[in-house]
């Protein structure tokens, strides 16, 4: 699953991910496949992005991996003349026509079902499906009325970077989802900030207090149909840490990014999920690719992964293309 994470200061933008790449064999169990994946990529001179989620995705010639589809966005695309958002939404568009996650979707109403069964569950009407998601209700064995919810494995994707103007600005694309603007130097209020896409709870729950996660919980399921689920996050804004990320350093940026990666990665090495969903994957590990984002200089690699043998390493970005 992997984590990335950005932050947008008034000095530029810091854009970090980690190296692991996990999946789930023929038997249904998740391994770690590999520590040593790109999930980092330079788009163009002023634009990078970070990819979590799915790992691999079937195209013609069988199944590759999700950094080939980056290249070949590259190939087939002229973004050196785009802005961020324009990239975002192309990025966004090229995924969902190389991802087909609406037979999966629908192969996933029937596990539910089934399941549901299993237990001497009833299920209530129909499943009300958004962006992969489906949510939906069921009696429990006392008769009450209980909400479920599941969804389809994502592709989640961080861009970032200046457009030619020197403004800045930063997108989440889900697949399947939506584009959402999280940062805009151009918006009161959305000039600076960190996001992050992957597994987040680790670091939702060190800077917001809470992860999201806890919309599951009854009593939070009840206080939202009294109040509403906007009035309860905005009280749980409460508990943000205050951080200044318009004065931050790129330095103190880089030392955020890389701490909150850690940090995810030796939470999962000590623990097995939460209480309520034991179980998770430990999809947060390897090296810490790094780069920053500045108006005058553009992208620019701080640390990145080089292949190597015997303590040599070679840097095949550095070398020319084929002509």
């Amino acid at each position: 699953m992997s984590l990335a994470i950005n932050a947008a200061t008034s000095s530029g933008i810091v854009l970090a991910a980690d190296s692991r790449q996990s999946y789930r064999n023929q038997k249904g169990m998740a391994r770690i496949g590999s520590d040593t994946a790109s999930k980092l990529f330079q788009l163009n001179q002023r634009i990078g992005c970070a990819i979590t989620g799915i790992a691999f995705l079937s195209s013609e010639g069988g199944i590759k991996n999700i950094s080939a589809f980056i290249d070949e966005f590259k190939r087939v695309e002229e973004i050196e003349r785009l802005s961020v958002e324009e990239v975002a939404k192309k990025l966004n568009t090229f995924f969902e026509n190389k991802y087909d996650w609406k037979t999966p979707l629908q192969n996933l109403k029937g596990l539910i079902q089934k399941d549901l069964e299993n237990k001497g569950l009833e299920l209530i009407g129909d499943f009300e499906e958004k962006s992969g998601v489906l949510k939906f209700k069921f009696k429990d064995k006392t008769g009450k009325e209980q909400q479920g919810v599941g969804g389809v494995d994502r592709i989640d994707i961080m861009v970032a970077g200046f457009n030619h103007d020197g403004s800045h600005q930063v997108f989440t694309c889900n697949i399947p989802g939506e584009v959402s603007k999280k940062r805009d130097s151009g918006e009161k209020g959305k000039e600076f900030g960190a996001s992050w896409i992957g597994q987040i709870d680790v670091t939702s729950r060190i800077v917001l207090g809470w992860d999201g996660r806890m919309f599951s919980l009854p009593f939070v399921q009840e206080a939202v149909k009294n109040i509403g689920e906007e009035k309860i996050v905005q009280q749980l804004r409460g508990l943000e840490y205050q951080i200044s990320w318009g004065t931050m350093t790129l330095q103190d940026a880089i030392d955020f990014c890389t701490l909150a990666i850690k940090t995810t990665e030796a939470i999962q090495r000590f623990s097995d999920g939460v209480r309520m969903d034991p179980g998770d994957m430990p999809g947060v590990g390897g090296g810490i690719d790094v780069a920053v984002i500045t108006r005058d200089k553009g992208f620019v690699w701080v640390k990145k992964k080089n292949l190597k043998i015997d303590g040599r390493e070679v840097d095949i970005d550095s070398l020319p293309d084929l002509k």
